[in-house]
């Protein structure tokens, strides 16, 4: 793929217009979470690095193309500011973004939410040409967003030289080496609550994967296809059918299924609840199932030692809630010891997941850790995501 990147480009005197992703969550006024901000933090440095200006666009929310002070970027100037050890300027339109980049004490400037555009969404080639009108380089690092056609993710990619930057970069190695052509035996293991949001994923995984492993609340519905009593468990109501047909098709596909054999059950999904770890046909009529077994955990955790890649999008149990925790907690351990090894290459994306292997602090271990959400989940189910087709587009100009 003719995929350019940083260093493939002429950035001294220019100004380069980098798309990140700075949606992050605040409280109180405060970004809570900077991990989004400190993973821009290499691309704005070798950018600088390089004689070049950087000017950041971003979303920031669901403003709807109306101007939302709530909604405003400028929220995250002081975290950005101290992450990237700077002075990051200010500008309130496309309008005025090339003189106030240009007078940049820092070099680095922010423009406000991109979404106060209706534009953008759009796709429109208007917004995107006064986006193009601001800068001579283009960049994409927020791999996040890149899975829908925005002017800041797609059109502008066709309006200026363009390029990935370091996040991009290093999202795309990572799932490529993931997801491309991965090493074997391949397995992948695909929690959370519902069937219906993942659908297409169990059908791009059954084609490419050794085995995949189901888990959290999902996993309820596929128990209750096989006929299996799952109690007051939380069960997405008509995916019984479609969870049969999951299951057919992976055998039909030479795709091994595993499913939990014990679990941990309680009566309420509360901290320090009492519960009871059953075999998964032993069920009390008046339990929830709320986690994997021991024993279901242990099974995992041995197909991953004798696995060389694995891909992992989604919790075993309702991880929010401790002791609920443990089957996630139990096979994250594992696995990153494994890729901390060098003996699996280990790619693991998605909010719930990414929340767990901090929450227990392993993502470091693992060999890529995407904070892409959506993207990531697109990239899983085999399908070309807009920004970056954008980018390959560009390169083989």
């Amino acid at each position: 793929m003719a995929r350019r990147t940083l260093d493939d480009m002429d950035l001294a005197g220019r100004t380069v217009l980098i798309r990140a992703d700075l949606n992050v969550p605040v409280e109180n006024g405060t970004v809570s979470d900077r991990t989004r901000i400190q993973r821009l933090v290499p691309t704005v440095r070798d950018t600088l690095a390089a004689g070049g200006r950087a000017l950041l666009l971003s979303h920031f929310g669901r403003p709807k193309g109306q101007r939302v002070e709530s909604m405003s970027l400028r929220v995250v100037l002081p975290a950005l500011e101290e992450e990237l050890g700077c002075a990051v300027a200010f500008a309130e339109s496309p309008g005025e973004a090339a003189s106030v980049t240009a007078g940049a004490e820092g070099g680095v400037a922010l423009l406000e939410n991109l979404r106060f555009h209706s534009g953008e969404e759009a796709n429109d080639p208007d917004f995107a040409a006064a986006l193009a009108a601001m800068g001579d380089v283009y960049c994409n690092d927020a791999f996040s967003a890149s899975h829908r056609a925005h002017a800041s993710t797609e059109a502008i990619a066709r309006l200026l030289p363009a390029c990935a930057g370091r996040l991009m970069q290093a999202e795309l190695e990572g799932l490529e080496e993931a997801l491309g052509e991965p090493d074997r035996p391949f397995v992948a293991v695909v929690g959370g609550s519902k069937v219906s949001t993942k659908i297409e994923l169990f059908g791009s995984l059954a084609d490419r994967a050794d085995t995949i492993v189901i888990g959290g609340g999902m996993a309820n519905a596929f128990l209750a296809a096989r006929g299996i009593a799952i109690g007051a468990s939380l069960c997405e109501p008509g995916m019984e059918q479609t969870a049969e047909m999951i299951l057919q098709d992976a055998s039909e596909a030479g795709c091994r299924i595993m499913l939990p054999t014990d679990v941990v059950v309680a009566r309420e999904l509360a901290p320090g609840a009492p519960t009871e770890t059953v075999p998964v046909e032993a069920c009390p009529p008046d339990a929830m199932i709320l986690d994997a077994g021991p024993q279901s955990a242990a099974a995992i955790c041995y197909e991953i030692f004798c696995s060389s890649t694995l891909v992992w999008n989604g919790p075993l149990g309702a991880f929010e809630v401790p002791p609920f925790d443990a089957a996630t907690n139990a096979v994250a351990a594992w696995a990153a010891a494994l890729s901390g090894k060098g003996q699996v290459t280990a790619v693991a994306g998605g909010g719930d997941t990414v929340a767990a292997l901090n929450r227990i602090g392993v993502a470091e271990e693992f060999t890529y850790v995407s904070t892409a959400g959506g993207a990531f989940l697109e990239w899983m189910e085999g399908k070309a995501l807009p920004g970056v087709a954008a980018l390959e587009a560009s390169g083989s100009r």
